[in-house]
């Protein structure tokens, strides 16, 4: 393997584990927390995530597309495999940007004492999307790795 897909199956790596954990493991948790403390837990995931999943995201966009498109020779397994794992990158980028950051900014500015009526709603949502988004960069790693090991 050469450095691009060493990089590449690291930095989609993290990303598509750490947001399918977020989705699978933490999200599951932290429904049934108390209005206030679900808040108070949602607004600091915003903090955490909101620093690197802006960079991570777009950056895996990039290497796994640049790996789909400059290694040598692959054969049509490994190059069906490598694009369709950028394409399930892209598209989770897509609906982050499109319906999972505008809700995070109105998330940003809620009151945790007096959030709106329908919060909760607005919350699954954002779920909702999330496990798209989830999957998609699950199955893209998948993907990749696929054609690292073929």
């Amino acid at each position: 393997m050469d450095i691009l897909g060493f990089i590449t199956l690291m930095i989609a790596g993290f990303t598509a584990c750490a947001e399918f954990t977020s989705y699978a493991l933490v999200h599951p948790v932290i429904r049934h927390l108390p209005q206030k403390q679900h808040i108070y837990f949602e607004q600091g995931s915003l903090k955490t995530f909101g620093l690197i999943m802006p960079v991570l995201m777009p950056v895996s966009v990039i290497l796994t597309l640049s790996f789909a498109v400059f290694t040598k020779e692959p054969g049509i397994i490994e190059l069906a495999s490598r694009f369709s794992s950028a394409g399930m990158f892209i598209l989770a980028t897509i609906i982050t940007i499109r319906f999972n950051v505008p809700i995070n900014k109105a998330i940003k500015q809620w009151d945790a004492d007096n959030p709106p009526i329908d919060w909760k709603e607005i919350r699954k949502r954002w779920m909702f999307y999330q496990s798209i988004r989830s999957w998609l960069l699950l199955i893209g790693f998948v993907l990749l790795c696929l054609s690292v090991a073929i």
